[in-house]
């Protein structure tokens, strides 16, 4: 683990099932998002992902890299910069900025985005998480 290493990437495609689902299991029912008819007319001209999911995204792939370091003390600062859509790729990528210990911990900082089929960024932050 090395300042200027990638994280692991990988690409999940959002589905309008998808944001359905995660509505469920968040109780996010936001017509933006479950609703084509009412989302048609607003300007965002469809349906919308749940910025959340997106997040969730970001937080696996921390989780890939650091494992149960993430999972008992990773923390996320991020910007929403566009929506998600559903029909759409969205990638997970990062690189290690920073490492570092603080009281008595080692830990890691990294640049984190996700970006869409054409490298345009729809969230864009960064993360601290503890190396074990």
């Amino acid at each position: 683990m090395q300042v200027g290493d990638d994280l692991p990437s990988f690409t999940k495609e959002i589905s309008q099932e998808k944001i359905n689902r995660y509505a469920d299991a968040s109780g996010d029912y936001n017509p933006l998002h479950i609703d084509p008819e009412f989302a048609q007319k607003t300007m965002f001209q469809g349906t919308i992902g749940h910025g959340l999911m997106t997040l969730a995204y970001l937080s696996e792939m921390m989780t890939r890299y650091l494992g149960e370091g993430w999972i008992s003390g990773g923390n996320m600062e991020v910007t929403f910069l566009a929506p998600t859509r559903p029909g759409k790729s969205y990638t997970t990528k990062g690189k290690v900025v920073d490492k570092r210990e603080e009281a008595g911990a080692r830990l890691v900082e990294c640049e984190v985005w996700c970006e869409d089929a054409e490298g345009n960024k729809v969230v864009s932050g960064k993360t601290v998480g503890k190396v074990l």
